[in-house]
């Protein structure tokens, strides 16, 4: 574990499952949070610097400034912890929608990011792909389900459901859409309230992806508030037939806690692959 130099006033606080976190005074005063950990993957705060930075710009949703970038470290602006009112879940969900349709160069990482998704300590390819099905089998699914196979987190029965479920992605992702700028593990963790009571939204895997990922995800540990739903709906109507497709993307999750957490979510995984078989 290593800290900026010439932090100081460190205090851990709350910072998910794979990184050590501080609330600290960088040695130029300002007031950040700070992400570690011993041995993080090369290039992975990197990546994540990226993927804040390519989810603020379109001007829509808040994302923390980086303030200090090491391979070591992450070190973000701090945001005071309050808790999301109404006013913010609704222009939580106008700016989701908005930043999702401002859209993405192709269906993969995205510039600067590199070619490897942040889902902790697994890493998963995320280079270009031509189709959004195709993506999301080959660089989503197949790879996660090979992980959590290898782990014993899931029986070979759910992992040749998945198999035929890729076979089927085709007829089963509904109308094809442009690729979508996602944050890519919106669970409600990682949509941080401030203060004043609007969202932030913190420790991307952002790519080029279809934008009902995200809208699935945040179903699946359960969202802030069902205004988040509503203000995106008003703003981008999601294609027909949506909600049945809402358990075909939280399949990935699922996955990724099943091969880092093990547990139910294999089972649960397992339930929704057959289901999509």
């Amino acid at each position: 574990m290593t800290l900026p130099p010439g932090a100081r006033d460190a205090r851990r606080v709350g910072g998910g499952d794979i990184n050590e976190a501080f609330h600290l005074l960088l040695a130029d005063g300002r007031e950040a949070f700070v992400k570690t950990r011993s041995e993080p993957v090369p290039g992975e705060y990197a990546a994540e610097a990226a993927g804040l930075a390519w989810l603020a710009e379109p001007g829509l949703l808040r994302t923390p400034e980086v303030l200090e970038l090491d391979e070591a470290w992450l070190a973000l602006q701090w945001v005071e912890p309050g808790a999301l009112d109404a006013a913010g879940a609704e222009e939580l969900g106008r700016g989701l929608a908005g930043t999702h349709l401002a859209g993405a160069e192709e269906f993969g990482a995205p510039p600067g990011a590199g070619r490897e998704a942040g889902f902790g300590s697994l890493r998963l390819p995320n280079g270009p792909a031509s189709d959004w099905p195709s993506f999301y089998a080959e660089q989503r699914l197949l790879p996660l389900a090979r992980v959590a196979s290898g782990r014993g987190a899931i029986t070979s029965r759910a992992a040749a459901a998945v198999e035929q479920v890729c076979a089927r992605l085709g007829e089963l992702c509904g109308p094809p859409e442009p690729p979508s700028r996602l944050h890519g593990d919106l669970w409600s963790g990682n949509v941080m309230a401030d203060s004043d009571g609007r969202a932030w939204l913190i420790d991307p895997s952002a790519y080029g992806g279809h934008r009902e990922v995200d809208l699935a995800m945040l179903r699946l540990f359960g969202a802030p508030s069902q205004r988040i739903f509503d203000a995106y709906d008003e703003a981008a109507p999601l294609a027909d037939g949506w909600q049945q497709r809402v358990e075909l993307y939280q399949l990935a999750p699922l996955l990724v806690h099943a091969a880092l957490f093990g547990g139910s979510y294999g089972a649960a995984a397992e339930r929704v692959a057959r289901a999509y078989a």
